[in-house]
């Protein structure tokens, strides 16, 4: 079987990636052949791209997709021929029409959750949900910070801590997200481009600040993060889409109230398979509940994928994004 795929043969922008054909061979022991009927685009994605992750070149990029079983390999059990699957921590090549992958790795879908859903969700709720469950461990009635909340990991993170007890302070940077923001269900909105973060996180808490924050853009909020939380709060660092933070003074933690920083991964959180897949009956639980909805807001065509990562980068995107094969 061929198959078309977005490769790279060296880092750089988006103009690296390139549609290639190459071939698909029959499923070996524990895998499954999956035609993938959409795609999921996230950040990761442009790290792998640009070298900030360090990959073996060539390679190929994708963490996530969904679509419909076309064969099974020697030990598969559970998943036949025309199921409907969907996959969120990889392996690596999502950007593909057909591969195979680790039928440990996938998740069946309910007919109540479309695959285009299911291909923008996987990884974005998968991280979410070790966000709230894991890394730190949420409490109804807590109020907590969450950076980007307008963006495809916010409004999944904000729909589901509401639906925990959880208010949460989003930050955007404009007027349309702050829109978007509220929709999803943010306690209350800030512009960091208009209003002073630390400020205002203070108001709302009336000058305790916040136990967390969960902080996806890196070197830029760095700061303005550990300013926001209480004596003892926890900062998560867990994306660097205004680049990496890159050093700091350790003893800032201990001048600013005792804090602790972590820097996670969901696959850490999540290698063991039994682990994984606990999250993802969770992760799609709450979505066909109706709790978290995935507004997939930007469709783009596979051999479109140097423009949906630029559009990505710059921020001109909201919710999640999808590539079609």
């Amino acid at each position: 079987m061929r198959t078309k795929t977005i490769q790279i043969a060296e880092n750089g922008g988006p103009e690296v990636m390139r549609l290639v054909e190459t071939d698909v061979p029959s499923p070996g022991k524990g895998e499954i052949t999956l035609r993938q009927t959409a795609i999921g685009l996230n950040y990761i994605d442009t790290y792998h791209r640009s070298g900030l992750y360090q990959l073996p070149l060539p390679a190929s990029l994708g963490m996530e997709a969904a679509g419909v079983v076309e064969a099974v390999g020697e030990g598969v059990k559970g998943i036949k021929v025309g199921d409907r699957v969907a996959y969120g921590l990889g392996p690596r090549g999502a950007y593909a029409e057909f591969r195979n992958v680790p039928a440990v790795r996938v998740a069946k879908l309910p007919k109540a959750i479309s695959n285009e859903t299911a291909a923008g969700m996987m990884l974005k709720g998968l991280t979410v949900r070790a966000l709230l469950r894991s890394v730190y461990k949420v409490k109804r009635g807590e109020t907590i910070l969450f950076h980007a909340a307008a963006g495809g990991v916010g409004v999944i993170f904000t729909q589901w801590a509401k639906a925990l007890g959880v208010k949460v302070i989003g930050t955007v940077g404009s007027d349309d997200k702050v829109a978007v923001a509220k929709a999803y269900g943010c306690a209350h909105v800030i512009n960091y481009r208009t209003d002073d973060v630390v400020a205002r996180v203070k108001e709302i808490t009336k000058g305790a600040g916040v136990p967390v924050v969960y902080d996806g853009v890196g070197q830029a909020t760095f700061m303005t993060s550990l300013d926001c939380l209480k004596p003892r709060g926890l900062l998560v660092s867990f994306g660097n889409a205004s680049g990496p933070v890159k050093s700091f003074e350790l003893g800032l933690l201990a001048a600013k109230g005792s804090l602790y920083v972590t820097r996670p991964t969901v696959m850490n959180y999540m290698a063991d398979d039994t682990e994984l897949a606990e999250a993802s009956r969770d992760l799609i639980e709450v979505v066909r509940s109706g709790k978290v909805r995935i507004p997939i807001n930007q469709r783009y065509s596979l051999s479109d994928v140097a423009k949906a990562h630029r559009d990505l980068e710059s921020r001109a995107t909201t919710g999640t994004t999808i590539l079609l094969p």
